[in-house]
Parts: C-alpha cells; sequence; structure tokens
C-alpha cells in the first residue's frame, strides 16, 4: 500500500472539513510521513479559514486509517484516491468528488459509457417491466448500467442488465460491504460474479443512514453518460438524481411507463420541465450514435404485468399493479 494512498485515506476521514477541501488537502500537504504531527493550526493554515469543531490528534486520524485499510482488506474491499490514475475520471470532474472511492468487484472502464436508471421502490408493473427491458437491452448492446440496489426500478434495472450480459455498477449509501436490502444480496452477488462493481464513499461496515442516499445519487449521475428516470413519485430520491445529473450535463429522460398515476408525478413534472420520453430503448441508441446492429431483442416482447410479477416474485418484492 503506497504511503501517500494511506494519506489520502486519513484526510478523507477527517472529520469537520468538506469533499472539496479534503481533495484541496490532498493536492496542498507534503508527503514526507509527518501527516501524524501535523496540528490544527496546521491543518488551518492549509484550508485558509479555522476549524471551529472539536479536532482529533492526526495521529489517531492515521492509525484509524490504518484500522480502515486493513478492514477492507480482509473483507475483500479495494480502494482508491482521486489522486490515482484508477480512480473515475467522470467522478473526479464534479464539483464534490469523494477522495477514495471503496469498491468491490471491478471498477467501470472509463472507456465505456454507463447509462444511469433510477426510480421509486414501490413501481407500478409497467414501470417494472420497462425498467427491466431497456436494462436488457443496454446491456445487449454492451452498455453497463449503474443504479443504486434499491427496491424496486433499481433492481429490475440492475437484473435486466445483468440478463443483457454487462457487468452493472451499484452505488450504494452503505459501506460496500452492507447490501442495503438485504433482499437484494443474490443480485450483489451476481454482479460481481458477471465482472461488475459495488462501490461506495463509506468505510466498510458503514450502515445505511437515511441521509446517505441523497449524496450517492451524485455519484451514480456522474458516472452516466445519460439518465432514465422510469418511475418517480414527486418526493422520490430519483427526482434529485435527476437534479445531479443536469448540473452536471448529462442527458436526461424519463421512460412513457412510468408516466401514469400518483407515482408518476415526479416523472411527469421533470417532463414537463424539459425531459424527453424514452418510449422506445432505439431513442437512446440514436442519440449516442449506437448502431441498432449491435443489440439484438428476443423474439418475444417482455413487456406488461407478467413479467413484473415473474420478476417481482423471484426478488421477493411487493408491487403496485
Amino acid at each position: 500500500m503506497a504511503c501517500n494512498a494511506l494519506i489520502d485515506l486519513a484526510i478523507s476521514i477527517i472529520p469537520g472539513i468538506s469533499l472539496q477541501e479534503k481533495v484541496c488537502l490532498s493536492k496542498k500537504l507534503d508527503f514526507n510521513g509527518n501527516f501524524s504531527v501535523l496540528s490544527k493550526k496546521d491543518l488551518e493554515g492549509f484550508l485558509g479559514r479555522s476549524i471551529k469543531n472539536p479536532f482529533p490528534p492526526m495521529e489517531a486520524v492515521y492509525n484509524e486509517a490504518s484500522r480502515i485499510a486493513e478492514t477492507a482488506e480482509r473483507r475483500g474491499i479495494s480502494w482508491v484516491t482521486y489522486r490515482e490514475k484508477e480512480y473515475p475520471p467522470l467522478l473526479r470532474e464534479t464539483s464534490d468528488p469523494p477522495l477514495v472511492i471503496y469498491y468491490r468487484g471491478v471498477l467501470p472502464n472509463p472507456e465505456r459509457m454507463l447509462a444511469g436508471m433510477v426510480g421509486t421502490r414501490k413501481p407500478s408493473a409497467p414501470a417494472m417491466a420497462e425498467a427491466y427491458d431497456f436494462a436488457r437491452a443496454l446491456g445487449r448492446a454492451g452498455i453497463p448500467v449503474i443504479s443504486g440496489l434499491a427496491l424496486g426500478i433499481d433492481a429490475m434495472s440492475h437484473r435486466g442488465n445483468l440478463e443483457g450480459g454487462a457487468p452493472t455498477v451499484a452505488v450504494l449509501g452503505s459501506g460496500a460491504d452492507v447490501i442495503y436490502p438485504v433482499s437484494n444480496r443474490m443480485i450483489a452477488a451476481r454482479i460481481l460474479d458477471q465482472g461488475g462493481c459495488i462501490m461506495s464513499e463509506y468505510v466498510p461496515g458503514t450502515k445505511p443512514f437515511k441521509w446517505h442516499f441523497p449524496a450517492r445519487n451524485r455519484i451514480i449521475s456522474a458516472l452516466s453518460r445519460g439518465l432514465i428516470v422510469v418511475e418517480a413519485p414527486l418526493k422520490s430520491g430519483a427526482l434529485i438524481t435527476a437534479q445531479f445529473a443536469l448540473e452536471q450535463g448529462r442527458d436526461v429522460w424519463v421512460a412513457g411507463a412510468g408516466l401514469a398515476g400518483k407515482n408518476g408525478e415526479g416523472t411527469r413534472k421533470l417532463h414537463e420541465d424539459g425531459a424527453p420520453v424514452l418510449c422506445t430503448i432505439e431513442t437512446l441508441f440514436q442519440e449516442w450514435g449506437i448502431s441498432a446492429g449491435r443489440y439484438q431483442e428476443d423474439e418475444r416482447s417482455f413487456t406488461g404485468e407478467s413479467l413484473a410479477a415473474s420478476l417481482a416474485r423471484s426478488l421477493n418484492i411487493k408491487i403496485k399493479a
């Protein structure tokens, strides 16, 4: 393990400073093995501001970073820091990138475009089916889907992409070793088996606290070439992801199957604000310049309630008719 990488990990867990300040601190510090002797005054000088909250000794922070690194290794979790070449370049370009990303599996190929897919945890049957169909078609075109491994639309998106043969990517609001909900552990195992990635900005063992999920959404959108909001009520976290995507200059679509009913209020609002409706995946392929010859659909079209019900049973998910 490189000393610089461990120091970056230590910087990432310093309390009371922002993500931007942690990246700035990583760039400014002179890595001569003297991190542990840095004082609060030293750090204030680097940051150009005072630090008001209680501040731990840097030796204790460094020791905790070493413990985290050892825990990650024991649990099969890799990690990459902002300044390393393996760090996802699209994430590096955002305004608030995490200094450290923890991951299991294989980091997504930076030369390969990803499609973000998000939506409600309690989807309608048509929206579930469309999420699955879109994600499977994307997989057959060689495009991995990135989503949040939540119930509902996220789960259908990952599963469809796996069926399409793509290395789908899941971004968690917990540690990379804490699969939430537990009912998605089988999907998580398939993601790793098929060469995909489970990533998080949170240290191993971190529980899925509610406030982590809006933050992780910026990573989903950042790593996407474009985002499909399949179905979302007005207060859905999917709308937060869409806002991040727009701020990051990503394409944003809404799925045609997710426009109806109360569950589609947020999706309809996005459309009214200018997001185009994606009725067929061919529209995305055309906009991204993907040849139709790069993917194939089954002769049988899997749409409607029967597919959604079948998938829901296999994943123990309750859906709304």
